[in-house]
């Protein structure tokens, strides 16, 4: 086979190639694979930033503590239910622990001040669903346990109480929260707050209170 027919019969390596190096004649191999681009959107950028302030907003809200259990956060009693961007600011979706409740303007007050760095603060108190304790994180209820105070059992969905065709003191007795023994009484309906009760243990002689599960 002559020169140029060889020449004329060996595939071209420009369609693997890169172009020339500035500074060399010969081609510079291409890397196999498609060529990716590292360029980010303005819609991608826009949606990173949300997604930074919102946690760091989230962040904010987890230190504040509520007023009347000031052991856990607003966060880990289950008020807080939303948190959204706004224009020139957030808005914050709270739901009070109950009607009537005196530490709802004060919670509201609080968050706008924690917040206020990340602009004009819009809180929307919504009231249903209705609050309730089984909202409560399970490291709240470990909170509440460790500070004297009886965790609430899981309430009844849709405010529906079953009819007990036993006698009183067969039911299950609330374990004291200090040395765990179940040989406890109710001593008032009310408490400190009007979310828990008042018991004592007769073991240890002890009174705690018990966050009232609804």
């Amino acid at each position: 086979m002559c020169l140029r027919a060889a020449w004329v019969s060996t595939a071209s390596t420009w369609a693997t190639c890169w172009p020339r190096c500035s500074i060399c004649s010969a081609p510079t191999p291409a890397a196999s694979g498609d060529i990716m681009s590292t360029a980010v959107t303005r819609d991608q950028a826009s949606t990173d930033q949300a997604c930074g302030r919102l946690g760091a907003a989230w962040e904010v809200l987890r230190q504040i503590p509520d007023p009347e259990v000031p052991v856990i956060s607003l966060c880990e009693l289950g008020i807080v239910r939303d948190l959204k961007e706004i224009a020139g600011g957030l808005e914050v979706v709270l739901t009070p622990t109950y009607s009537g409740c005196p530490a709802t303007e004060l919670i509201q007050d609080q968050v706008r001040e924690a917040l206020a760095a990340f602009g004009e603060i819009d809180i929307r108190v919504q009231r249903a669903p209705a609050w309730t304790t089984d909202w409560i994180s399970a490291s709240g209820r470990d909170k509440l346990k460790a500070y004297g105070i009886a965790p609430p059992g899981p309430a009844h969905p849709d405010g529906v109480q079953p009819i007990r065709l036993v006698h009183r003191a067969s039911l299950t007795r609330l374990a004291c929260p200090r040395c765990g023994s179940e040989q406890t009484e109710k001593l008032s309906a009310f408490g400190s707050t009007a979310c828990k009760a008042l018991y004592r243990c007769l073991s240890c002689r002890e009174p705690f209170e018990h966050f009232k599960p609804i």
